[in-house]
Order: C-alpha cells, then sequence, then structure tokens
C-alpha cells in the first residue's frame, strides 16, 4: 500500500523531549517536531528562555511545555524520564541537541577544565539521556532517538579537538545503541550538521576569524564559499531532517548518521604556524 508523505511524516500525538531546547538548533527543532504533530518538551539548562520559547510556541497553536534539565546530572535526567513516562504514559521520541563548543585554540593548550566539560556536556550528557529514554522506549517496544553529531565528529577541524572527539564519540554511541535496542522495534539515528549561523557559530567565527588575521565578515564568507549549495545553513534545515527520522518514514531506517551540511563534509585546513618560546 502506498500513503502520502503528509501521512508517514505526521508526529501527531507523540510525546518528544527536545535538550537545549531553549535556543538555536535545539529550538528549531522543537519548532518542527511541534508543527509536525508532537508534544514536544523542551528542556534545557536556561529554564526562563526555554520557558518563553515554549509560550511563543504555544500561543501560535502549538502543544510544548517546558522543562529545566542539567543533562550531566544522571539523577535528575533518570528523574526527569521516569517522570515523564508516568504522567504521559510514555516517551516516542528523544533528540539531543543540547551541546557546548569550546574556544578556539590547539590541543597544546588546551585545559584540562575545557576538555572534561565539553566531554561531559556533549558525550557524558546525551549518554545519560539515551540510556533514561531508551529503558523506557524498550520496554514499550517503540520510539525514536536523534543525537545531534557534527560534520567535526567525521572530518576534524583543527583548534577544536575536544568538540571534534566528543561528537565522533557520540556517533559510535548511536551507533551502538541502535544496535541494541534493534530487538525492540526503536531507531536511534544521528544528524551532523554542518555550518548554521547560530549564537554558537557567531562565538566560534569570531575566534576563527581572530586565529587567522582575517575579519569576521570575511571568515563568514569564507565558509559560506566553502558550501557546495552556496548558503549557510538554518535551523530548520537541521528540524525537518531530524523530524524525518523521528517519523514513520524512516521506521527502517537505524544506525545511521545523516549530514545536513549544504553538500560540505568538513574543514581540513591547516592554521598558521605559531611562534614558540
Amino acid at each position: 500500500m502506498v500513503y502520502s508523505m503528509k501521512d508517514v511524516c505526521s508526529l501527531e500525538g507523540c510525546i518528544a523531549v527536545v535538550t537545549g531546547a531553549a535556543q538555536g538548533l535545539g529550538l528549531g527543532i522543537a519548532e518542527q517536531l511541534a508543527t509536525d504533530g508532537a508534544h514536544v518538551f523542551m528542556v534545557d539548562l536556561q529554564f526562563s528562555k526555554a520557558e518563553a520559547a515554549s509560550q511563543d510556541l504555544v500561543a501560535r497553536g502549538f502543544k510544548t511545555s517546558a522543562a529545566q534539565l542539567d543533562v550531566t546530572d544522571s539523577l535528575e535526567v533518570s528523574g526527569f524520564f521516569d517522570t515523564i513516562a508516568t504522567e504521559q504514559g510514555r516517551v516516542d521520541i528523544l533528540v539531543n541537541s543540547a551541546g557546548l563548543g569550546q574556544d578556539v585554540c590547539s590541543v597544546l593548550e588546551l585545559s584540562d577544565q575545557q576538555w572534561r566539560r565539553v566531554i561531559e556536556v556533549n558525550l557524558t550528557g546525551t549518554f545519560y539521556t539515551c540510556r533514561a529514554a531508551g529503558q523506557i522506549m524498550a520496554r514499550q517496544e517503540s520510539g525514536a532517538i536523534v543525537n545531534l553529531a557534527s560534520i567535526n565528529g567525521q572530518s576534524p577541524a583543527a583548534l577544536v579537538a575536544a568538540y571534534n572527539a566528543a561528537k565522533a564519540a557520540v556517533i559510535s554511541l548511536t551507533k551502538t545503541l541502535a544496535l541494541e535496542l534493534a530487538p525492540y522495534g526503536v531507531m536511534v539515528n544521528a544528524v551532523s550538521p554542518g555550518p548554521v549561523y547560530t549564537d554558537f557559530n557567531k562565538k566560534v567565527m569570531a575566534q576563527r576569524s581572530e586565529s587567522l588575521g582575517i575579519s569576521e565578515a570575511d571568515m563568514i564568507e569564507r565558509v559560506r564559499k566553502s558550501v557546495p549549495l552556496g548558503r549557510w545553513g538554518e535551523p530548520v534545515d537541521i528540524g525537518r531532517a531530524v523530524s524525518f527520522l523521528c517519523s514513520p518514514a524512516a521506521s527502517w531506517i537505524t544506525g545511521q548518521v545523516l549530514r545536513v551540511s549544504g553538500g560540505l563534509e568538513g574543514v581540513s585546513a591547516v592554521p598558521p604556524k605559531l611562534v614558540r618560546q
């Protein structure tokens, strides 16, 4: 039987959790899932921003709720998902968008503190939420998990080693979990975004331009020209891909990494040599 794409991409009645949903990609993803019919729980450490974003979507007719969550706190994560499962009866979708960048610097200058924090948020936080949601989805024998990786996790860029390592590990975690949850009918995939001009990348562009000795505007244009489709991405570009992977249309897709980057595979530029004492 053939179904229309509108039918098989609908998320009507689904209970979804999106981490890092207060801004940037997380907000764009939450809006897309809500547009496609899901009741989206927008969770973030920044509760006031998440609540304001949720209220805006509710005012536009969408079903969203806001909650505060520290993804690096194992007990808090477990308690949150148990509460959602008890109150809503199920958890159908988890999207891990909570993430943290790092200051642009070489491995030789990367501090212990920054290494630990970037790994803790991007990797360990994803592990905690995947474990908590995965336990619920395994019991109900259905669900979809999408983890946000990065093209950096597949093609590492210089001067952001902690971020590269964390996102590469997220890809490995995704593929492992996809195998382990397959017997329960749970799909687990990753999306690797390319350059999207959110607050996250605004900071990166400023630091990158300084490291190369060029203006920020030149840096932004240099990135744009490197993208085969000729433009920076927008949150909706990522949101649509994530929503597809959460929908019945992707019911035979698991363990995959979908690069959503306008065709850009990665950035391999070598940084300039510095004078060392």
